[in-house]
Formats: C-alpha cells, structure tokens, sequence
C-alpha cells in the first residue's frame, strides 16, 4: 500500500501548506496524540528523529497494567484510569494485548490473606473490563502453574489477571493507524528548531535525516511528545526553561522459556530495593525486571549496568529453582523512563508517579511528560483537549475509545508465528504465494520468514536492519545473537526493496552488530 511508504509520506510535505498539528516524537505519547489527532479530522503531522518507539516506548515490561504497585502506593486515580485503559487496548487491538495470568509466590503466612484482599479490590475497580478474578492458591496448584518456584517454605500463592503486549508491534500500527485516517507520519525526520511569529510557535524546523533535506513547516499547534528528550524542545522555545522531566532507567533480562515454561507469569511485590519484580512469558521467552536507577542524562541507546544485571539475576535467583546465570541471557535491554516530576529532598524514582502532565508553554508550545503506554490513549485525549484550546480550533469529540487499531482481529492463534500482524496475516500470505522463496526463514529459531522483511519496508516504513530486527520484528530482544547472525540477510533483502547498493548492506551489517553488542552479556 502506497500511503504506508515513507516516500509517499514525504511527498505530502509542502512549504506552503498549514499543519493544524504537528506532533514531535514518535513514541507511544506521539503516535497515541497522531491517531487522536487525525480521527478528530485535524490535519495531522508526526516527526519522530529515529525510528517509531525507538527509545522507552519499544523497551517496556510488555504488561498493560493498572498498575498493582500503584494501588499500594495509594494511587487510586491513576489506576482507575490505567485498569479502563487496559481494557479498552485489548478491546481495540486482540491481536496484540492478551490476558495475562500472575501468580504471587508466597513464602509468609501473611502474604495470601494480604494480597487477595488487595487484589480483590483491583478487580472490582476494573469493574465491566476486568480480566478475570484474583483467588488464593494452595502450594500444590502453584506449584503445578509454576513448577520451577523454590518450594522451601513455599506456602501457596496468589493468582491475578493483567495485560500483556508487544510494545513496538503497537506503535507501528499506531502509525498505520494514523495515516488511515488522513495523518502523515515519518521516520528518520528530526526537528531541529521551533518557529515563532510574533513570540508564538508558528510552526518546526525539520531535516530527513536520510539525505539531510530540510523542510520549514507550518502548524496552527506543535506538541512535544519527546519522551526522555522533552526538555531538548523546551529549550528549543525557551533556552531558560527549568528542566520538566526525570529521568530514570529500567533494565530486563530475557531468558529462555524454561525459566518459567507454563503461561503464567510471577510477580514478586517487594524486591531488597523495595520494587516490583515480574517474570512474564513474552514471545516464548520471559522477560524479568525491572530497576530503577535516576539518570542525569536522557540517550538513545541506553545500556544496562552491571549492579542492575546482577540484581535482577540475583533476585530471581531466590525464588526460582534453577537461578539463572549470565550464560542464559539471551539479551538485555535497557529503557528510560520520563518521569513527570523533579526529584524532591531523597525522593526517589521509584517514588515518583506514573501519571503525566500537560505544560503549555507562553509561546504556546504543548508539553506532554509521565505517563505509561497503557494510558497512551487517555493521555492523547487530554493532549488534543488542550492543543484545540491553544489553537483556538473547534474539533470533533474524540472518537478512540472505541477505534480499532489497523491490524484488528479477535481470536488470534497465538501458536501462530505471525499472530501478531493480526489482519495483515493474510498480505504477509499473499506475498508468499507470489514468490515462494519469501517463505523460508530467515531465522528458524526465532520463526522469523523473508516475507516479513519485505512486508517490512513495503507498509511498516522499516528503513534499517535495526528496524526490522529490533522493532518490526523482537529479534534483537528475544535472542541478541541470533538476531546478529540473521543480519546480513535481513540486509541483503532490504537493499533489493529500497533499492541500496552492496555498501549499504555492509554498512547496516557493521552498525547492527555494534549496536548488539549493548544487548549480550559476555
């Protein structure tokens, strides 16, 4: 489809023409701004520097959650909003949010009583978009959910139901989303300077990082939506701008499903640090993390350290039977979190909440900061509640709390390799059977097949190996290595669709495997 090409998406940019939004940042706040933007009939514009859900949008838990630790710390609001949200992700895109069974070891007394009350209160405040409800089990049922527990002083646990995701797969059909319904959306485009005409934003400065073209546009409205990198815009409208966001960073490790084999995931309340721990099957591995380190500086490529490695391996290590060593880390993965507040006297990260604020600055540019991806939807309500106000544009009420994502469809097989394509499966198929050889795989370890690289580049706007190794499809984060040795022939397919020579394929190659090297544990 045409309309998903980056090509086509440049060719809709002009000097002359008016954007009633342009929206910077191309990450779960962004995209989830972009659809509510373009459902509502505006003129909608999507600059993202990188590619789509490149920083903390594809380097999540993968839960849509209300947020269990949330409703300990007292904050009933935030997870009302988030326990509604999550039922509406997975009522608007099946193919992509499942249910999601936890279990809460226990090896106190205390523990069953105190979390089954607690998390009876959870259900009931998810009311209508509850998931299933949350019971008491006996040593023995825990034990035959999840066989690889310690059993020392194992005295049962508790059973609770949440979400769970593929982060990055959303956000590309977030963006396939938008342009469906009339929005432009790019990659590799970064804004580099905000205009004003008499003291007010008029508009961006923008250069394609690809062939650094330039490009002024106009906007009746620009919205920051930068995640991490929030205060580089700011200061862009305003050098003297106090700084908006906190950063701190999140680590996880993924090892193989043999760690925690059934579908049900652990959940351990309260880590030596105080924190949450979780163990989730994810793309037939587990993800287990996370931490939670303040960072003074937002990058890119964050990279795990050491003390954080080696407190989720430890920590695991005392409630699973077979601890896991380095040696069965497939890959780790560091996130950072845009946290919505400074930093008070000793408060730390993990302290600050999860909600998020809206800023408007004097010269009218709108501000988005916090906030987590399963309350992208209400987020970017209030966003262009607040930018309308600003333009002085009267808009259609918003129209996605019941909007289908672009790839909707219930009752996916899940033992399916390409489930989560939803809708799309059936295009991948299609390409199959106009060319066979785009059905062998590119890694049979992980089921990945040619033709989604193909499908990649032709409607997912996948410009580089690490698009499609890192985001289009989880290689990168499901098995680093393997995701390394595919890379010269997820290269060589690539440079035949976009058209690149023998170098760019070279070059792709030396890039991905540097980039890897932050992802395996030597």
């Amino acid at each position: 489809m045409k309309q998903f090409k980056r090509e086509y998406q440049i060719s809709q940019l002009s000097d002359d023409s008016i954007w009633d939004v342009i929206i910077v940042g191309g990450g779960a706040s962004g995209l989830g701004a972009a659809v509510e933007s373009a459902t509502r009939g505006l003129k909608t514009l999507l600059l993202e520097q990188d590619d789509f859900t490149k920083g903390t949008s594809s380097r999540s838990t993968k839960l849509v959650h209300g947020g269990v630790r949330y409703l300990a710390q007292g904050n009933i609001s935030l997870v009302l909003e988030a326990l509604r949200e999550r039922g509406l992700m997975k009522q608007n895109a099946p193919h992509l949010v499942k249910d999601q069974s936890f279990i809460i070891p226990s090896y106190k007394w205390w523990v069953k009583p105190f979390y089954t009350i607690g998390l009876t209160l959870y259900d009931v405040m998810a009311g209508s978009l509850g998931m299933g409800r949350s019971l008491p089990y006996s040593r023995k049922k825990t034990l035959s959910k999840i066989p690889t527990l310690k059993t020392q002083k194992l005295k049962g646990g508790v059973v609770y139901h949440d979400g769970q995701f593929d982060d990055a797969r959303y956000g590309i059909n977030l963006c396939q989303t938008c342009i469906e319904n009339g929005g432009v959306a790019l990659n590799y485009m970064k804004v580099v300077e905000l205009t004003k005409n008499h003291s007010k934003i008029s508009g961006v400065v923008a250069i394609d990082q690809e062939n650094d073209q330039k490009y002024i546009l106009k906007a009746k409205v620009v919205i920051n939506a930068t995640g991490v990198f929030v205060d580089n815009v700011v200061k862009m409208d305003n050098p003297l701008a106090k700084d908006i966001v906190c950063v701190s960073q999140g680590v996880h490790l993924v090892l193989d499903k043999e760690f925690v084999p059934n579908d049900y995931a652990i959940m351990i309340p309260k880590t030596s640090d105080g924190r949450v721990l979780f163990a989730v099957p994810w793309h037939n591995k587990v993800v287990v993390g996370t931490t939670d380190i303040k960072k003074e500086t937002a990058e890119l490529e964050p990279v795990a350290l050491e003390e954080e490695v080696n407190f989720i391996l430890e920590t695991a290590g005392r409630f699973l039977a077979k601890a896991p060593k380095r040696s069965d880390v497939k890959s780790v993965f560091a996130g950072l979190r845009p946290l919505a507040a400074p930093i008070g006297e000793g408060k730390k990260t993990k302290e600050i909440s999860r909600g998020h604020k809206i800023v408007v600055s004097e010269s009218g540019l709108v501000t988005i900061t916090g906030g987590k991806w399963t309350t992208y939807r209400q987020m970017a309500e209030e966003l262009l509640d607040k930018a309308s106000k600003v333009a002085k544009f009267a808009v259609k009420k918003s129209v996605t709390k019941h909007l289908k994502i672009h790839g909707w469809k219930e009752n996916v097989n899940l033992a399916n390799p390409l489930y989560f394509y939803g809708a799309d499966q059936e295009d991948i198929k299609e390409l199959i059977n106009n060319d066979s050889s785009l059905g062998e795989y590119v890694s049979e370890k992980l089921k990945i097949i040619k033709a989604q690289i193909v499908w990649s580049v032709e409607n997912e706007m996948a410009r580089t190996v690490e698009d499609f190794l890192a985001r289009r499809t989880r290689a990168l984060l499901l098995d680093a290595r393997e995701s390394v040795r595919m890379a010269p022939q997820v290269a060589s397919v690539m440079a035949k669709e976009l058209g690149k020579s023998e170098a760019w394929e070279i070059n792709q190659v030396n890039e991905y495997k540097n980039l890897s090297k932050n992802y395996i544990l030597d």
